[in-house]
């Protein structure tokens, strides 16, 4: 046991709870591992934690008996609730309960309503039906540096590889390895069996951590996603026939590979984040008419 509670399992079935596949829910009942996680998000003390999708609570009580200052919980699933202010009566004014969708939701706002004066980081075992989406609502957020110092975050191993892809891994390395490999360092800190979640899923899980650049190259992140969508969209072609996807009237491909310092030969799983980069940078010169 991690505190007072009773354990999870009693919990869920008190409150009647079961995983909805609509939902993306895989519920993390093992608290061993969910310590295990919160102490990968750690140092814990006088932060504040962000948390997508906690359930029943599992990740929930071990951040916070883990020491987390403050956990911020959004749940979109009415049903949670009950257990989730179980934890919050154990906990008092460490958990802040937010029903909503995580798609709709500015974390970075929660965070200045909510959270304490110390480091801000995203934890989370978040649903697999949105995780790819979320991410990526995250790390092309603006103003950036990201108000958050770490995004610790479980996805299936097969999203994991494509988030920490390099062109060295080119079966994985794809427009998630490129905004990702822009905007942060990433690891994969550790595997997790699917018989740890309740459903098991059919794959293996991976958490993965994000910690953001602070000062990544300059780049429109809107210009950078059209550039990757055209490139991977083909991308067993040449750069010089995959950039035609990007439909931009008058665009001259060569003049635009050529002013990025991009081998118009190449293919896009080749091309690493900072020629990305200069390509949408250059896209950027090129539409506003400069020289």
């Amino acid at each position: 046991m991690i505190d007072a509670l009773p354990p999870l399992r009693e919990i869920a079935q008190r409150h009647g709870l079961s995983a909805r596949k609509s939902l993306g829910q895989n519920f993390l009942f093992d608290l061993n591992l969910a310590a295990r996680i919160a102490r990968a998000a750690g140092p814990l003390q006088g932060a504040t934690i962000v948390e997508i999708g906690p359930g029943p609570g599992g990740l929930t009580r071990a951040l916070l008996a883990q020491g987390a200052g403050r956990v911020i919980a959004v749940e979109r699933d009415a049903r949670c609730l009950p257990a989730l202010a179980e934890i919050g009566a154990c906990y008092p004014e460490r958990l802040v309960i937010i029903e909503g969708d995580a798609l709709e939701i500015d974390a970075a706002e929660l965070v200045r309503r909510h959270g304490l004066a110390g480091p801000a980081r995203i934890c989370a075992n978040l649903p697999y039906n949105i995780a790819t989406v979320l991410l990526a609502n995250w790390l092309k957020a603006e103003p950036w540096p990201s108000a958050f110092d770490r995004y610790v975050l479980m996805f299936q191993r097969e999203v994991a590889l494509r988030i920490v892809a390099t062109p060295s891994e080119r079966a994985d390395y794809g427009r998630l390895g490129v905004l990702c490999g822009w905007r942060a360092k990433t690891r994969i800190l550790f595997d997790v069996d699917p018989a740890a979640f309740t459903p098991a899923p059919k794959v293996v899980s991976s958490l993965v951590e994000l910690v953001p650049n602070p000062a990544p190259l300059p780049c429109d992140a809107r210009l950078l996603s059209r550039v990757t969508k055209a490139a991977f969209g083909r991308r067993r072609k040449m750069l010089r026939q995959s950039l035609k996807a990007l439909s931009e009237p008058g665009l001259d491909i060569a003049a635009l590979l050529a002013g990025a310092g991009v081998d118009a030969t190449k293919r896009a799983e080749e091309v690493e984040v900072a020629g990305f980069v200069a390509l949408a940078r250059e896209l950027e010169r090129m539409a506003s008419g400069e020289r």
